[in-house]
């Protein structure tokens, strides 16, 4: 594992907004004609005017290529929908008719990409990216900038072959990333950099000048490291030999060939992705520090460049899976406010992960083991020998909750991220005069603290109210760049 402090160079930095406060402008704008309620964080309209004075701008030439395969796509479609159907109809087909086919296909492919990649444009404004799209019916989508949570390039195989890339950009509110694919790769990363620019609040003459933010790299994970990791990952083998097992066991049973393809191919399937997946997902992580987030570099095939804005993460979660613990390796996870960016470090020694979540989290300091109070012996009646992997401790800073016993997982919340605290008891835990006390925080998950001590979880409920409000009264604004 490497930690140099090396400085890439760039030419300038920005900033990226942080979350819309009370009484500022609403999530997206309206536009020319009636559209959804004005707080949605995207609209549809005809687009804008001329009179705006925007530059619009087209995708990459490329672009065609890849949307002409949708008239493809839907044929295909079809035929596996309805083999049987689809082999009667190409079996009625002569040489002529194919040919004739592939005459009229081929070209309303190549027409279908020309025309979609022809009526779609995209603009930067002061406030707002606008992406324009439709032939027939148009949509103009309004992205507010200060709702940006995180804008993220990425690089398929083949787009990495073509010098190609994809923007991507979590948005506050919607369920989706939006993005714009394909841009050339330079031309992707200075569109990056002119929006957080102009989110930033720099003069729109300048903004689309300002480069990249320079970065200082932190750590690299070594691919040895990462595929001795998931050799040592219970999932890897626990899919691995229900795969093998169950498909077995089917054919002893059945002796039907179908059956056991129909069982064996998902659970092939989630082997793979829980080991080769994983290993070809995160090969080569990188995580570089920089004034708009730690940045992090990713990927064997694909490879993604997504961004961690600062102050916009709500919980981050330290795994250690069992076989790891002799190492001293964790997994470090991250819920994030509107964004699916969710894992920070696949794997590291735990001194390295401490500080990165440091980085994350400015003034935290991750709670030892001892420092974790266990619930009361009694709870062992409720969740007999799992009681022990259960613990708590609470700070200046954050809430921390740690639960599970192969897997242990410790959750931080700081309290400045805290929603709602609520006390919760089932029928057998007021017996025992047990309870648990739940965060919610930004990012709609929750962070429970089980099995405590009735007058305990009383008082806890209370202090971490108070704390939640103190903290967010005195937390810094969640500012790119601040």
């Amino acid at each position: 594992m490497t930690t140099p402090g090396k400085d890439e160079t760039a030419r300038g930095g920005a900033t990226a907004p942080g979350p819309q406060a009370p009484g500022t402008a609403p999530a997206a704008t309206g536009t020319d004609g009636p559209g959804p309620h004005p707080t949605a964080p995207r609209t549809d309209g005809p687009g804008p005017h001329p009179a705006d004075g925007v530059v619009e701008r087209r995708l990459h030439p490329i672009t065609p290529l890849r949307r002409a395969w949708a008239p493809v796509a839907v044929l295909v479609g079809w035929a596996v929908h309805d083999p049987d159907q689809a082999q009667r109809q190409l079996s009625r087909l002569t040489t002529t008719h194919l040919l004739i086919g592939l005459a009229v296909l081929i070209p309303a492919a190549a027409l279908y990409g020309f025309l979609t990649w022809w009526f779609t444009h995209y603009a930067v404004t002061d406030t707002e990216l606008r992406i324009r799209t439709g032939l027939l019916f148009r949509r103009t989508a309004h992205i507010r900038l200060e709702r940006v949570q995180a804008i993220d390039v990425t690089q398929p195989l083949l787009a990495r072959v073509a010098g190609v890339a994809k923007l991507k950009l979590d948005v506050i509110g919607t369920g989706k990333k939006d993005e714009l694919a394909f841009l050339g790769a330079d031309d992707a990363r200075a569109l990056r950099a002119e929006l957080l620019a102009r989110a930033a609040g720099l003069a729109p003459e300048t903004a689309h000048e300002v480069g990249e933010a320079p970065s200082r790299h932190l750590l690299r994970v070594p691919p040895g490291v990462l595929a001795v990791s998931l050799l040592l990952t219970g999932a890897t083998w626990g899919t691995l030999i229900a795969a093998v097992l169950v498909p077995t066991l089917l054919w002893l049973a059945t002796h039907n060939l179908w059956t056991v393809l129909a069982t064996a191919l998902p659970l092939l399937g989630a082997a793979g992705a829980s080991s080769a997946g994983r290993f070809v997902g995160e090969y080569d992580w990188t995580v570089a520090e920089s004034p708009d987030g730690l940045r992090l570099d990713h990927g064997l095939l694909d490879r993604a460049h997504e961004t961690v804005p600062p102050g916009r993460v709500q919980t981050v979660r330290i795994v250690e899976p069992l076989l790891w613990r002799r190492r001293g390796w964790v997994r470090v996870e991250l819920d994030v406010a509107g964004s699916s960016n969710s894992v920070l470090l696949p794997v590291a020694p735990r001194e390295i992960a401490e500080s990165v979540v440091a980085r994350v989290l400015p003034g935290v300091t991750v709670p030892a083991g001892p420092a974790l109070s266990r619930p009361p012996r009694r709870a062992a009646r409720c969740r007999p020998l799992w009681w022990r992997g259960y613990g708590l401790a609470v700070t200046d800073t954050v809430f921390a909750a740690r639960y599970g016993l192969l897997r242990r997982s410790l959750a931080l919340v700081p309290h400045a991220k805290v929603q709602s605290v609520r006390r919760t008891q089932g029928p057998w835990q007021r017996a025992l005069r047990l309870a648990d006390v739940r965060v919610d925080t930004g990012a709609n998950k929750t962070v429970t603290a089980r099995l405590r001590d009735a007058d305990e979880a009383a008082e806890l409920l209370r202090a971490q109210a108070e704390r939640s409000r103190t903290g967010r009264r005195d937390a810094l604004p969640d500012r790119w760049m601040a």
